[in-house]
């Protein structure tokens, strides 16, 4: 029986991709035990997983979990986030060692000087590159995402009245200021929604969430902010019930993706061009094409380097 661990401690987004690895290689390698190392905070994406045999979580010491890790005796290790300390934690370990292109050079050139040499796949399928040596193909069965019951929401409880004959999801957080739509850019998409529609984002979305409730109530459309109010999968559970889905480039609008064969994307500072666009049948891509300045960053950053934050502020919705 083949001992294989599978390596990717963050983030929310690259963590969903992958579940496909994760799914073909214990389908098409039936007899091997299948284990998962991750960053605590994470943990809750992973535990309901069927495919996994065994999680381990990344807490404060990366040499407790690497001491861990070793006592296993791996004979395959599939390192999917290729960083320095997954590079250190590989050394201690055995067995063969398979990892992916994450093409940052290229990503520098895209982003630095707007030359684009990036490959037309998505990091979905670069996992699926890394693999090919142990024979595991994609079976384009897409993502999985699998909510432990405790974090199921009913929303005949949770939501007012007037949002349980269906509603749209509409995920407002972002990991940076311009990945996000501004608030004025925020009310023009709810206008052109107009439906019923569930706001999803972080703490720090809360404020936003707030004025975008009480402007829905005072232009008689019905929105209700929970904002601040969930763990990462009982918002996945509010986005699988959702009729649509709108939302930033983050990581619940990537999750969103293993729910609907239709996603709503919109993008600001980064751009879908380095292969992560929601991994779904109907990727809708809101996005200012007309500017030279974009990607101006590979992860987002705090303010529009040029001050005029157009890719947001000019953004059409079209759809």
């Amino acid at each position: 029986m083949p001992k294989i661990l599978i390596i990717r401690f963050s983030s929310i987004g690259d963590i969903v991709w992958t579940t496909p690895i994760i799914r073909c290689v214990k389908q098409q390698m039936p007899d091997c035990e299948l284990h998962f190392a991750t960053k605590e905070s994470y943990a809750t994406m992973l535990v309901a997983n069927p495919y996994i045999d065994k999680l381990f979580l990344l807490k404060d010491n990366l040499s407790d979990l690497t001491n861990a890790l070793s006592a296993e005796k791996y004979d395959y290790i599939i390192d999917l986030h290729k960083n320095l300390r997954t590079l250190k934690m590989k050394l201690s370990l055995s067995g063969k060692k398979f990892t992916y292109n994450k093409y940052i050079f290229e990503r520098w050139l895209f982003v630095k000087f707007k030359i684009n040499k990036m490959p037309h796949s998505h990091i979905v399928d670069r996992h699926f590159e890394a693999v090919a040596p142990l024979g595991i193909k994609n079976d384009g069965k897409g993502l999985d995402y699998f909510i432990a019951s405790i974090d199921e929401i009913n929303i005949k409880n949770e939501l007012p009245a007037q949002f349980q004959k269906g509603y749209v999801a509409y995920i407002i957080g972002g990991s940076e200021s311009t990945k996000k739509l501004p608030l004025s850019k925020m009310v023009e998409l709810c206008r052109k929604i107009n439906r019923p529609i569930v706001l999803i984002g972080g703490k720090e979305d809360i404020e936003n969430g707030e004025k975008l409730t009480s402007w829905g109530l005072a232009h008689r459309l019905s929105i209700t902010n929970l904002a601040g109010k969930l763990t990462i999968s009982q918002s996945a559970s509010v986005v699988r019930q959702a009729e649509k889905v709108f939302g930033h480039d983050t990581g619940l609008t990537q999750i969103a993706a293993a729910f609907h064969d239709t996603v709503y994307s919109i993008w600001g500072t980064t751009t879908p061009l380095f292969g992560i666009k929601p991994y779904t049948k109907n990727s809708i891509l809101l996005e200012n094409k007309e500017l030279k300045c974009r990607p101006c960053s590979r992860a987002g950053a705090p303010v529009c380097p040029l001050k005029h934050f157009k890719c947001m502020n000019e953004l059409k919705f079209d759809f």
